[in-house]
């Protein structure tokens, strides 16, 4: 029996056409839209936690208030409730967040593909500064700009946990994708650093100021949210998912028209010019060229001619 996300939905508008047609597999994907949400048991630091992160992400985060009892993504058959919520949502991604005895303060970060539960990522937050407490340079910041990023440490390079990890922070605040951006746009970087099992999460605001040539001088300024997150478990994605999550689809060129290629002229085109009538366009000419003036000058000097020898002569 085929379950009720696999059965094709067909839009009854143009509206939900227009919808279903966003949610379809791209080229180029979007940004991922994080779901934000409470397991069963939860502190107020990471509800703090998840608060400061929609702040980060803006528009690009949906953030839930009601407690999920069956929501245990590292069990079996606890990503069912989740999966669900992330298809009706639209969203990517997700952070989940509980508190128990065993785990305090937890953290749970992963990422879907076709609405799937692809990996996951468990952190322990062990110190924490929200951004309320940086208010002056947290407004400096505009909301929806792109972050930049400082990843500091070998084990982001040698280490798989910590690879997950880098990937994962990079999926949850890298912004929408632009081809250009201006220099005042650049108003916060998020720097990481590994220290042995731990992750140090600090988010600075940056300040141009006056240098005197055109390079500006550049500051740094903390803004929030300063965390010290432990490296707890992780689920990498299994190799079948990730290899359907890795395909990409084949593209063809579009042919051009009339163009060929030369072994030693490169890039041959062919044009298609009308026929031009040259005799009846109308050029520019200079002012005693002009067919009135000829005209009017040919007849005066014709009169002046007929005068001529229409006059008597005087005899000697």
């Amino acid at each position: 029996m085929a379950k009720a996300e696999d059965v094709k939905v067909k839009p009854r508008s143009k509206r939900a056409k227009r919808i279903l047609e966003k949610r379809e597999p791209k080229l180029v994907e979007e940004v991922k839209t994080a779901l934000l949400l409470h397991g069963n048991k939860t502190s107020q630091i990471t509800k703090d936690v998840l608060t400061d992160i929609h702040k980060l992400k803006f528009r690009e985060a949906l953030k839930l208030s009601r407690k999920n009892d069956d929501m245990r993504p590292f069990e079996p058959g606890g990503e069912t409730h989740l999966e669900h919520l992330a298809r009706k949502a639209d969203c990517g991604m997700f952070v989940l967040d509980s508190h128990s005895k065993k785990r305090p303060h937890n953290l749970i970060l992963g990422r879907f593909f076709d609405y799937r539960l692809y990996d996951l990522l468990e952190l322990g937050v062990e110190y924490y500064r929200g951004i309320r407490e940086f208010a002056a340079a947290a407004a400096s910041v505009q909301a929806g700009n792109k972050p930049c990023f400082a990843f500091v440490g070998e084990q982001f390079e040698s280490d798989p946990d910590f690879r997950l990890a880098k990937t994962m922070l990079l999926d949850l605040f890298r912004g929408r994708l632009v081809e250009n951006i201006n220099l005042k746009g650049v108003d916060h970087v998020i720097f990481v650093a590994a220290l042995d099992k731990k992750l140090l999460f600090r988010p600075y605001a940056i300040r141009f100021k006056k240098s005197g040539t055109k390079v500006p001088k550049v500051e740094l300024a903390e803004m929030g949210p300063v965390l010290d997150l432990a490296l707890r478990r992780t689920r990498p994605a299994g190799p079948e998912l990730e290899q359907e999550a890795m395909k990409r689809a084949v593209t063809f060129k579009k042919k051009e028209k009339n163009v060929s290629r030369d072994n030693l002229e490169g890039k041959v085109g062919r044009m298609y010019v009308p026929r031009q009538e040259v005799d009846t366009m109308p050029l520019r000419k200079m002012k005693g060229l002009k067919r009135e003036r000829q005209e009017t000058a040919a007849a005066a000097k014709a009169d002046k001619k007929q005068k001529s020898e229409g006059a008597p002569t005087v005899a000697e």
